[in-house]
């Protein structure tokens, strides 16, 4: 199986899990988190051409934040459409 890899807030997480300093949250705070994962489920399938110099800029932007250029689009677009 292929380890995934982590953003910058998922290894800081798993080396506050590891060291034992990580604090659970409340119901209330977990029924948040767990609505603001819903909100942003992917349920639509969008295609578009761009120009292949923006592209690359996005993948390299993306790279350095330590996610896949897919998720940072869509994150892009979700802040946008709020």
């Amino acid at each position: 199986m292929r380890t995934p890899k982590l953003t910058i807030q998922e290894k800081q997480i798993e080396k506050e899990l590891l060291e034992g300093t990580y604090k659970p949250v409340s119901k209330s705070e977990l029924k948040a988190i767990a609505d603001a994962i819903n909100i942003r489920k992917k349920n639509a399938v969008l295609n578009i051409r761009i120009n292949k110099q923006d592209l690359d800029n996005i993948k390299k932007k993306a790279k350095r934040l330590g996610v896949h250029y897919q998720t940072f689009i869509s994150e892009v677009i979700h802040k946008i459409a709020m």
